[in-house]
């Protein structure tokens, strides 16, 4: 056997380290294109004001005019004294550390049941839309299954999962997965099936149809799903956190209304829409960058 010379190693390695740097490097730079662009555009400007117009409506109807619907809601200024308090006087703020332990507990509970969500959903979804037959046998159970809501599961969760957590999972997990299952499927389904047929008149197995059509053509329908699969489980999560569990967002919402405690109600919705956001966000992200060649289409007008 011949040995390889470190030489050739070198040839051969340093031109795959060259490519790998330059496509980060693409990614980084497109990133930052983007970025620029969304700070030159009004897009973000209209944010904050939007924002200001809701903190403002909040401030008016509670601390200012005192509405009759809003009368016994906390205003924005005691919201904000007791988040930001280092020494609140319903004992949850920034300064806690049980607040951030609150935090840990639903994105943890959130990982496993999206995880199990993409890990089952997608794959789900792809031969639902792509076999026929096996649509004929699975889509009337799920569908039958499908408008059932997380909370009608609640005693059944209890009754088949031993423990605290592992119901919360599954009633978090449910509304996840039927949003990746159905996106994924939708995205089968609106592929053109021109390209099906252009890959078999090139001789392409049905695996290798599968593997280099179908799934990149439904790969924006898929991330668009997991998008709306992430907001899902947060809805989820606090209803099954309502049920069971010590610990949680949804706990300390739960919790702050059977002691009174309005603005820890408050501060726990808050929470949930900035870790929701976060989340959301970092699953678009995940999307943009594995889907760079659906940017440059669109660009190219390839999507008329």
């Amino acid at each position: 056997m011949t040995e390889t010379s470190p030489v050739q190693v070198l040839r051969t390695e340093v031109p795959r380290t060259i490519a790998a740097d330059s496509r980060v490097g693409t990614s980084l730079a497109f990133t930052r294109h983007r970025l620029s662009l969304w700070l030159k555009s009004p897009r973000p400007y209209l944010m904050l004001i939007g924002f200001a117009g809701f903190l403002g409506f909040w401030y008016l109807s509670v601390e200012v005019w005192k509405l009759p619907r809003f009368s016994q809601m906390p205003g924005p200024t005691e919201v904000f004294h007791e988040w930001f308090s280092k020494d609140p006087t319903y004992g949850l703020s920034i300064f806690i550390p049980e607040y951030y332990m609150h935090i840990w507990v639903s994105t943890q509970r959130i990982a496993i049941a999206f995880f199990l969500a993409t890990v089952i959903g997608v794959p789900l979804g792809l031969f639902l839309g792509w076999s026929e037959r096996f649509k004929q046998f699975v889509f009337p159970v799920f569908e039958f299954l499908r408008p059932v809501p997380p909370l009608a599961w609640v005693p059944l969760a209890i009754v088949m999962f031993k423990g605290s957590e592992t119901p919360v999972i599954f009633l978090t997990f449910l509304a996840s997965f039927y949003a990746t299952a159905l996106n994924t499927m939708l995205g089968v389904e609106s592929i053109d099936v021109s390209y099906v047929r252009a890959a078999n008149c090139l001789g392409a197995t049905r695996w290798q149809v599968f593997r280099h059509v179908i799934v990149p053509g439904a790969m924006p329908f898929i991330f668009t799903g997991l998008q709306i699969s992430v907001g899902v489980a947060w809805f989820s999560l606090v209803a099954g956190e309502m049920v069971s569990g010590q610990y949680g967002l949804g706990y300390v919402i739960n919790t702050s209304y059977t002691m009174v405690r309005y603005p820890t109600i408050i501060i726990g919705m808050a929470t949930l829409g900035l870790v929701g956001y976060v989340t959301s966000a970092a699953v678009r992200l995940v999307g943009d960058y594995l889907m760079q060649w659906r940017t440059r289409e669109l660009a190219l007008g390839g999507d008329r």
